[in-house]
């Protein structure tokens, strides 16, 4: 691991001017609360949700959002006769909203997808150009994002290092979960990993925090009872490290996530079978029998809340090289012998939007997401054989492509973007 960062007085500075910059005010707050109301509004213009409720969820109940995330909505049915929705009555009440919306002149920028996994209706907000997913019942979104909010009050680090590696994602474009790449959910997962394995210890396994597992459709659930189980074990969890805190800064933290994952995505690679376990907090070997031994999938971090759901279902095969191109470019500028400046560390660590108001000049080597450039199709076979050549075997032709598939149907608003 990183034992000392070379700029570690310039790094520190970098990652607090980005958080002064990307952090949500109140003002940012307010505009999604007005966002949420003129979904309220509309649901009244729509047949069959003049009864319903709208709930926030994903980053924002978290509070692990940024200034220019997205608004992550759920609209919750009354259950009278006990049974689930059907997903076609979701689409068909989605399709509804949306014209309400349009007519309202709230949305523009409308992308409906009714094949999702969770079918969602996106658009941005006219009024406050805010990106809005919406979604019917998603209560499983919901748990995530409510149980998520209870560990980051567990510490304030937490929530700054996903804030900084969410803006890092974007501005080294792997932070696209439609092209193959990584989902910002993930992004959370990974961080809460990453803290799960420092020593000592910042956050719990998972399964000493919310034993619970979410499986197929579920109905509503007691918000009261999920904050009851979290603070109980926030408690426990207090208790039991008391005078054990690690006092790592948010700089040397950074540092050593990039470092960390550059040498766990080697592994992975190599041997397939292993898997990113934050409900454990290590890594387990892939067990017969499940789900995903079943799938081609490249990348593999469980989901605590779903097991055993892949949230990196997203990943493909020739992005993966690019992910992992760009931890070692990180990890390679951070903690080189040859201290970066703050111009080099901001270039690496923000979008250009961010880094201009803080004075950053030009960038760095950025990393093009393949989908977009035109020379993509020319390296897909030799990433994909390279891999190949790794997992002995392990894909089969055309399994990148339908990784790709199943990642572009499979984005749900059940997900941190």
């Amino acid at each position: 691991m990183v034992e000392h960062v070379q700029n570690y007085d310039v790094l520190e500075k970098c990652t607090k001017d980005i958080l002064s910059i990307i952090k949500p005010t109140e003002d940012d707050r307010n505009k999604r609360l007005h966002a949420i109301q003129e979904i309220v509004n509309s649901i009244y213009l729509v047949g069959g949700l003049g009864d319903a409720a709208v709930k926030p969820f994903g980053s924002f109940l978290s509070e692990l959002y940024a200034k220019s995330g997205d608004l992550d909505v759920s609209v919750e049915l009354p259950n009278v006769s006990g049974f689930s929705t059907s997903k076609e009555k979701k689409q068909n009440l989605l399709r509804k909203l949306m014209k309400a919306l349009q007519i309202s002149g709230v949305a523009r920028d409308v992308n409906f997808i009714p094949t999702a996994r969770v079918p969602v209706l996106q658009y941005v907000s006219n009024h406050f150009g805010i990106s809005c997913d919406i979604s019917i019942n998603n209560y499983p979104g919901r748990i995530k994002s409510k149980v998520l909010y209870w560990i980051n009050t567990l510490d304030s680090r937490f929530g700054d290092t996903v804030l900084l590696v969410k803006e890092w994602a974007k501005a080294q474009n792997i932070n696209d979960p439609k092209n193959g790449t990584l989902n910002s959910y993930l992004l959370c997962l990974l961080v809460l990993f990453h803290f799960q394995t420092c020593k000592p210890a910042i956050l719990p396994p998972m399964k000493e925090f919310f034993d619970f597992n979410i499986l197929g459709e579920i109905g509503p659930y007691n918000e009261k009872i999920v904050d009851e189980i979290c603070a109980t074990n926030i408690a426990k969890f207090r208790r039991r490290n008391i005078g054990q805190r690690n006092q790592s800064s948010l700089s040397h933290l950074l540092a050593t996530f990039f470092e960390k994952y550059c040498l766990q995505f080697g592994r992975i690679v190599v041997h397939s079978s292993e898997v990113v376990s934050t409900y454990t907090g290590r890594l387990l070997r892939k067990q017969g029998g499940l789900y995903w031994m079943t799938k081609s999938y490249c990348l593999f971090v469980e989901d605590p809340f779903q097991r055993p759901d892949n949230a990196a279902r997203t990943v493909d095969v020739p992005e993966l090289q690019h992910i992992v191109r760009a931890f070692e470019h990180a990890k390679s500028t951070i903690s080189s012998s040859r201290p970066a400046g703050r111009n080099e560390l901001l270039s690496l660590l923000c979008t250009p939007e961010v880094g201009s108001k803080l004075g950053a000049r030009g960038t760095a080597n950025r990393y093009a997401n393949p989908a977009m450039t035109s020379d993509r199709q020319a390296n897909v076979h030799d990433v994909t054989a390279m891999f190949d050549g790794l997992w002995r075997g392990r894909l089969h032709n055309g399994s990148a492509s339908s990784s790709r598939s199943q990642a572009s149907s499979s984005r749900t608003a059940g997900q941190y973007r």
